[in-house]
């Protein structure tokens, strides 16, 4: 049985008072309001890493992620982050891959690959984001786009390393543009990953690999697009930062 899992992806917002706050009302309403069936991740900026972790003690459904990791153990790489140092304050989960890295930060497949086992090295659990832009889609490229990046970025794992994975489809031109992909797009491509993933290794990792969608999903659209046979969940930017918008998606699982 695959997890059911609302992730939220803060980005670069929120101060650390700010992220606090919002992390204790997401906690409290998350123990008042959801039913135990669904995983909540939080994915925060460095800053609040440690203390949500703290915050987060004792709720065995709610984890805490970072955005991105660094592809080295160590080493003079000023600014970055390594995937130890994310773990050493307890995060659990990890984004890797996201759009906005690859397209404001040159973030390769290739380069994803090393990202993805140098976290799994350190225990830690990728969230690995694919998905194409409006661009690719209108020239019918959007399949190709997704399968390579399944094949140059994660494909390369052992059966046992891949299902440690949490894969999140994000139809770029989808990302904080308000406009969602219909239920029946998202449905589409996550029944395409899904298949991939059996070709690749087996029809049971299949089954098991938890897939989410993310693109503008908020408490309107949700019940619709996971209502979908391949849909496991979302990855949540903007309502993520509103306690309440992110707590009724999570009851979507209720």
């Amino acid at each position: 049985m695959r997890k059911k899992i609302v992730a939220g992806n803060w980005k670069m917002n929120l101060d650390y008072n700010e992220g606090l706050s919002l992390f204790s009302e997401i906690i409290n309403m998350f123990k008042d309001e959801a039913t135990g069936k669904q995983q909540a991740i939080i994915c925060s900026p460095f800053i609040h890493l440690h203390s949500l972790v703290q915050l987060a003690k004792g709720y065995h459904n709610v984890s805490v992620g970072a955005q991105n990791a660094h592809q080295n153990e160590s080493g003079a790489y000023t600014g970055e982050v390594s995937a130890k140092m994310i773990k050493s304050v307890g995060a659990e989960y990890v984004i890797l891959g996201h759009s906005e890295r690859r397209q404001y930060f040159g973030e390769t497949n290739e380069l994803l690959a090393k990202k993805t086992d140098t976290a799994l090295k350190n225990d830690l659990t990728p969230i690995f984001c694919i998905g194409e832009t409006l661009q690719e889609r209108e020239a019918n490229q959007h399949f190709d786009v997704i399968k390579s990046q399944l094949v140059e970025g994660i494909f390369h794992l052992d059966e046992a390393q891949f299902s440690k994975l949490v894969i999140a489809y994000e139809p770029v031109w989808a990302i904080g543009t308000g406009v969602t992909a219909t239920s029946e797009q998202a449905q589409e491509i996550h029944a395409f990953i899904r298949k991939e993933i059996a070709a690749k290794y087996n029809q049971q990792v299949a089954d098991n690999t938890t897939i989410l969608y993310g693109g503008s999903c908020n408490p309107k659209n949700a019940p619709e697009l996971f209502a979908q046979a391949d849909i496991d969940g979302g990855l949540i930017g903007g309502a993520s930062l509103k306690s309440r918008d992110f707590i009724d998606i999570v009851k979507v699982f209720n």
